[in-house]
C-alpha cells in the first residue's frame, strides 16, 4: 500500500514539474519572441537613420534569437538589403548566399536571387577592365527570369540584361578594333562573329558586320565580304554603317552629305537613370 502511495505521489510530482516546465518554456518563448521583434525593429530604425552597420547587427541578432521563427529569414534578408543600400556588396552577397543555403524553400527566394544580381550589377567599377561583375549579374538575372518569369524581378531583370549585353558587346568590339589595328585578322574575325552571335540585339551588330566586310575585303576574300555586306544591307540598309560598307566596294562613292542624326544608344538612354 505504501509503495502504491509513493508511486502515485511520484507521478503527481512529475506531472506538476512538467506543467511547471511548460509554463516556463512558454514564458521564455514569449520573451524570446519579444526580444527578437525588438531587435528587428531596432534594425529598421537604424536603417532609416542610415546606420547600416548597426542595422545589420540588429537584424542578425533578431535571426539568432529565434532561428526557427518566420522572422528569422526575414531578418536575414533585411541584413543583406541593408548592406546593399550602402554599397557593402561583398557583405550583402555573403548574407544572401547564407540565406539561400539556410532557407532554400522560403517564399522570398526570388527576391534573394534578384538582390544577388543587383549586388554584382551595382558593383561594376570599370566594365572596360573587369567584366566579372557583369557576367555574374547576367547569370543571376537570367536565373530570375527563367525560374520566376511572372515576377516584377524578372521584368526588371530583362531590362537590365539589355544594358549588360550592351556593355559586353562594347568590350568585344573594343578588342576587335584593336586586333584590326594590329592586323591580326583571324582574331578580329572571331571577335566580330562572337558579337553578332551573342549580342544580336545590341547597337554594335551593325558595326561588327561592317568590320567583317572590311577585314574580308582586305585579306582578299571578296565573296565572304559580299555575304556580310548583304546581311548588313538586308537588315540595316538605312544605317550609317551600310553606307560605309557600300564605299568598300565602290571607292568613288560619295556619301550623302546630309548628316544622319546619331541614334542614342541604349546605354546612353538608361545609364543616366541607373548610375
Amino acid at each position: 500500500m505504501k509503495n502504491i502511495f509513493l508511486l502515485i505521489l511520484f507521478i503527481f510530482l512529475i506531472s506538476c514539474a512538467q506543467k511547471s516546465k511548460e509554463v516556463v518554456t512558454k514564458i521564455e518563448s514569449k520573451e524570446l519572441d519579444e526580444q527578437m521583434i525588438d531587435a528587428y525593429n531596432e534594425g529598421l530604425r537604424a536603417l532609416d537613420e542610415g546606420d547600416v552597420l548597426f542595422a545589420t547587427k540588429k537584424f542578425n541578432e533578431a535571426e539568432l534569437l529565434y532561428p526557427q521563427s518566420d522572422w528569422a529569414p526575414r531578418a536575414s534578408l533585411m541584413a543583406a538589403y541593408a548592406y546593399w543600400t550602402q554599397n557593402y556588396f561583398s557583405n550583402s552577397v555573403n548574407e544572401l548566399n547564407r540565406f539561400i543555403k539556410l532557407y532554400p524553400k522560403n517564399k522570398n527566394l526570388d527576391y534573394a536571387y534578384y538582390l544577388l544580381a543587383m549586388n554584382y550589377y551595382d558593383s561594376i567599377v570599370d566594365e572596360k577592365k573587369d567584366l566579372r561583375p557583369l557576367i555574374r549579374a547576367k547569370e543571376y538575372f537570367t536565373l530570375v527570369i527563367q525560374n520566376y518569369p511572372e515576377t516584377e524581378y524578372a521584368l526588371d531583370g530583362k531590362y537590365k540584361l539589355e544594358l549588360i549585353d550592351e556593355f559586353l558587346a562594347a568590350k568585344e568590339m573594343y578588342i576587335a578594333r584593336h586586333y584590326i589595328k594590329k592586323e591580326k585578322w583571324i582574331a578580329a574575325i572571331n571577335r566580330l562573329k562572337f558579337v553578332i552571335s551573342n549580342y544580336g540585339t545590341t547597337i554594335y551588330v551593325e558595326e561588327a558586320l561592317h568590320r567583317l566586310v572590311e577585314v574580308y575585303y582586305t585579306i582578299g576574300l571578296e565573296n565572304e565580304a559580299k555575304k556580310y555586306a548583304q546581311i548588313l544591307g538586308y537588315n540595316y540598309q538605312s544605317g550609317e554603317w551600310y553606307e560605309k560598307t557600300y564605299k568598300v566596294f565602290n571607292k568613288t562613292y560619295v556619301p550623302n552629305k546630309k548628316k544622319l542624326k546619331k541614334k542614342q544608344s541604349l546605354i546612353e538612354k538608361i545609364k543616366t537613370k541607373i548610375f
